[in-house]
């Protein structure tokens, strides 16, 4: 069982490193709205990062913002470098639960991860960086075990409601789920939106490193999970959905490997069955499939290069025509902002034999919420940490380094998120 108490060498629950980042300022906020769903009503928490400074300006800032003057006096501040292994080491020793927003995962993860894992901390990510994501697994599964430490990645947007609406999915079948495909719709509001450059950045090293992510993969010996039912098939490069009504791609993120890694680890520690799962995004009308045709082939040629990466690192509103800035969105661009996953899974009704015929089945669900990358994010961070808080016995029994649906799957996590503006429902 996660060891979740506080103590007098352990005092903070929770430890937002890199808190003055972009999405940090949010999560800081979040957390400031939620401490009295901490144990005992009473959420024990602190900031941290490189900056003092920096720390104090976001502390004021989110005073200001919500009208807690509270939060400049009684928030302490734990200075912390990515570069200098004894300040993580002094973090985590404190911590109950490092809240990890340091980005690009890639380049800054692992030290964070190394020092949770050694110095007792569990740790929450937001990370959609599959790499990252799956070489933690890789070099920390076994020593995390050891330690009785939960590493727990993509934990934000990327990958919480893909993951657990398909388990959300699963559990409201009737039957046997087999298989499952999502799509994902965002809305912008009369202000329009953007996406902060950290997740552009990311974007750009995945692509460039795909070959050693197959390589990553090779080491973990897998067999591929076995199928029920009908082989779900590969929709093509780009299609028009009648069920979302709009021109439909692949979806590029980090889902469908962490639902994978979810439903290999249901299967084997669990035994359930595993649901096939394919994931999409709608991208509009025709004008905007020819703009991404556009910018995924210059994107491709670029990716391949030094030259052409540090190009799209150092113009990504060109480059994506306005979806990523440096500067990010603005609160008011947020506050019109909302995503949408719409789900539908095919499968074996109570009674029938999933090994005989095709699925006799239907289910629809949604998971929607509000902007996906600095509301939702947030909001799905701060709940998985306040689960593992108040939850530890409904967690896996060893620690180790999990997905959301590995290690959420017993818990309330869906009714905490309900709650908290991102919501699960069948149609």
């Amino acid at each position: 069982m996660a060891c979740v108490e506080t103590s007098s060498s352990r005092p903070y629950h929770l430890v937002i490193f890199g808190a003055s980042g972009f999405t940090g300022q949010f999560v800081v906020e979040e957390v400031a709205r939620t401490v009295s769903e901490g144990p005992n009503g009473a959420l024990k928490w602190a900031v941290a990062g490189r900056s003092k400074q920096k720390l104090e300006k976001v502390l004021e800032q989110a005073a200001g913002f919500l009208g807690k003057p509270e939060l400049r006096s009684e928030v302490d501040i734990i200075v912390a470098d990515v570069g200098e292994p004894d300040s993580l080491a002094a973090m985590c020793k404190q911590a109950v639960i490092v809240l990890n927003c340091v980005g690009p995962y890639r380049f800054y993860g692992e030290p964070v991860v190394k020092a949770c894992v050694e110095n007792g901390a569990h740790h929450i990510d937001i990370s959609g960086e599959p790499q990252f994501l799956e070489g933690m697994q890789l070099h920390y599964n076994r020593q995390a075990a050891e330690k009785g430490v939960y590493i727990i990645g993509s934990c934000g947007f990327d990958s919480i409601p893909a993951d657990m609406g398909v388990v959300y999915t699963r559990d409201q079948f009737r039957g046997t789920l087999s298989a499952v495909e999502s799509y994902l719709t965002v809305k912008a509001g009369p202000d329009g939106g953007c996406i902060h450059d950290g997740t552009w950045q990311s974007a750009v090293y995945g692509f460039a490193d795909s070959q050693k992510l197959q390589s990553l993969r090779r080491q973990f010996n897998h067999k591929p999970l076995p199928t029920v039912g009908t082989k779900l098939k590969r929709r093509g490069s780009v299609f028009f959905s009648n069920d979302i009504q709009q021109y439909t791609v692949p979806f590029m993120g980090s889902d469908p490997s962490v639902v994978k890694r979810s439903q290999r680890y249901l299967m084997e520690e669990y035994e359930a069955t595993p649901v096939q799962y394919g994931a999409y995004a709608g991208i509009g009308g025709i004008m905007n499939v020819i703009k991404l045709m556009f910018v995924g082939m210059l994107f491709w040629f670029l990716v391949k290069f030094s030259f052409g990466r540090n190009l799209l690192i150092k113009h990504p509103e060109l480059f994506s025509f306005g979806l990523f800035s440096k500067a990010g969105p603005s609160r008011k661009q947020m506050e019109g902002s909302s995503f949408q996953f719409a789900f539908y899974g095919v499968g074996y009704t109570e009674g029938q034999d999933p090994s005989q015929g095709k699925p006799d089945g239907k289910i629809r669900t949604l998971v929607q919420g509000p902007e996906c990358g600095y509301v939702a994010t947030p909001i799905a961070m701060v709940q998985a940490a306040l689960t593992v808080l108040m939850e530890p016995t409904a967690l896996p029994k060893t620690g180790g380094v999990y997905t959301p649906g590995a290690v959420f799957a017993k818990t309330t996590l869906i009714d905490r998120l309900n709650k908290h503006g991102i919501q699960f429902s069948v149609i």
